[in-house]
């Protein structure tokens, strides 16, 4: 078998792209498109262009262990030259699947369907809703993204606001996105000790009180990654889900992006919250790149949906091979401890992202728990105005001199997303800090020198390489709070 080092490209990369734009959808859009990279291999957190350039990923949530794990390569290997069938059939690897993730489940939710993706895992979420509960309203997040399926993308603001969507459809509910920064409560326009969780809520409580008996489900990602990394206030969930179940509604946790240990503190981004939903939804990090996803609920509202005596078939999801990766994975990442170098590693990251706050203007915010976090960039940091320009032209920077892939997403795009794969180390999160620094002193400097004359222009801050061990070497008891910082007003 080919070596992955020795993987070479089919064509130029002239080629690649003129075959793309002959034969594949417009709409399908590419990472830095005025610039597009062909990728031709992944290992751990890099991927490699077809000149053998080495980028850092700091995109891929996807590649939930690494690229091309080999524990998860040989394990779908082995399955797919065994067997590869349908769910009709019994199968071990099937049962296993759902015992593993039923396991990682609060106690309640122990009854599993198995898809293919995030969106189909939404789509079937809201099905078992709307027949547990015999309604068919639903209340979603405002900037919410649940996948690119019809039903979906009907409760998905994050597409049908853009200028060309379908029009928001009258049984869908929007609630404001829980964003205390940038939202419609923001922590600057209120006392310290204000419960800016309460606030949200009662924006979801108003939905419910016009649109009573009604409300069938409220769904929302634990942590909304592309309304712009967002962080709820306290108690949120706790309260909304409490007026969702009170108006007779159940709840769905989005965990497409989120989940299997990314947060650090817990293996479901959920957790922290102090809630158990009645529907969870499971998707991308699951098949490290594999398409696998799974559904996973109660006895209740499972039973509620097999009393239809519609049978659900699914030829694809819960596939040998699928369940055989997806097992590999969550294998893999309780055995390399992937969670706790997530929480060690992404403690270090945040606590050195939260200090640019100090050192540029441009940084409003900075937030995340483990490897999830996101860096909001401003123009003005009392008015606290997107930097849209910027964000895009930090993401081009970064990707171009320091060979780092990053994103930028939120209402505005203003956001640099960071989701890298679970491997991500100290030394990696060092080699992000001083790109993502020198982007900022470069745009910075360039903006002064274009303004004024004779201006000092700013260093670019270098961050040491960690010591022996790494912050990998950390123990739980050493993660501090986060540190005082001005708040912006």
């Amino acid at each position: 078998m080919q070596s992955n080092v020795d993987i070479k490209e089919n064509m130029p990369k002239i080629d690649t792209i003129k075959l793309r734009n002959k034969h594949i959808g417009k709409s399908c859009q590419l990472f830095y498109k005025t610039d597009p990279l062909k990728i031709i291999r992944g290992e751990g957190q890099y991927m490699y262009d077809e000149e053998g350039t080495r980028y850092l990923d700091c995109i891929n949530n996807v590649a939930h262990v690494g690229h091309c794990h080999p524990t998860v390569v040989e394990a779908g290997m082995r399955q797919i030259a065994t067997l590869s069938t349908n769910n009709r059939f019994l199968h071990d690897e099937l049962v296993k699947c759902a015992q593993t993730l039923t396991e990682k489940m609060p106690s309640g939710l122990s009854v599993c369907y198995f898809v293919n993706s995030g969106s189909e895992a939404n789509d079937l979420a809201l099905r078992l809703a709307r027949q547990h509960t015999k309604r068919h309203d639903i209340i979603t997040l405002d900037h919410a993204y649940h996948g690119h399926v019809s039903a979906v993308m009907e409760i998905s603001p994050y597409k049908f606001n853009q200028p060309g969507g379908d029009p928001k459809p009258d049984f869908v509910h929007v609630a404001p996105c829980p964003d205390v920064y940038r939202g419609k409560h923001r922590d600057c326009d209120y006392p310290e000790d204000a419960d800016l969780g309460q606030l949200y809520a009662d924006e979801v409580a108003r939905l419910i009180e016009q649109n009573p008996n009604k409300i069938a489900a409220f769904i929302a990602e634990s942590l909304q990654s592309c309304g712009g990394q967002i962080i709820p206030p306290k108690n949120y969930f706790k309260k909304v889900y409490d007026l969702v179940r009170s108006a007779g509604g159940v709840t769905i946790a989005d965990e497409v992006q989120v989940g299997f240990g990314r947060i650090g503190t817990h293996y479901w981004a959920f957790e922290p919250h102090e809630v158990v939903p009645d529907i969870v939804t499971v998707a991308k990090p699951m098949g490290n790149g594999h398409p696998v996803g799974a559904v996973v609920t109660t006895p209740e509202i499972a039973e509620s949906f097999a009393s239809t005596g519609v049978c659900y078939f699914n030829t694809y999801g819960g596939n040998p091979v699928s369940c055989a990766i997806a097992n590999a994975v969550m294998r893999v990442i309780d055995e390399e401890k992937l969670q706790e170098n997530a929480l060690h590693v992404g403690k270090y990251l945040l606590d050195q992202s939260w200090a640019l706050q100090y050192e540029y203007d441009a940084v409003g915010d900075v937030r995340g728990t483990g490897l999830f976090i996101g860096i909001e960039l401003v123009s003005n940091r009392r008015t606290r105005t997107p930097a849209t320009k910027l964000a895009k032209a930090v993401v081009d920077r970064m990707k171009t001199v320091h060979k780092i892939l990053v994103s930028s997403d939120g209402p505005d795009d203003n956001v640099i997303k960071l989701k890298p794969p679970m491997v991500f180390s100290a030394e990696n999160a060092d080699q992000f800090l001083y790109g993502i620094r020198e982007c900022l002193a470069h745009f910075e400097n360039q903006e002064k020198s274009q303004n004024t004359t004779g201006t000092e222009m700013r260093p670019v801050v270098v961050i040491p390489a960690p010591t022996t061990g790494g912050l990998c070497s950390l123990s739980s008891s050493a993660i501090s709070e986060k540190p005082d910082l001005i708040k912006s007003v």
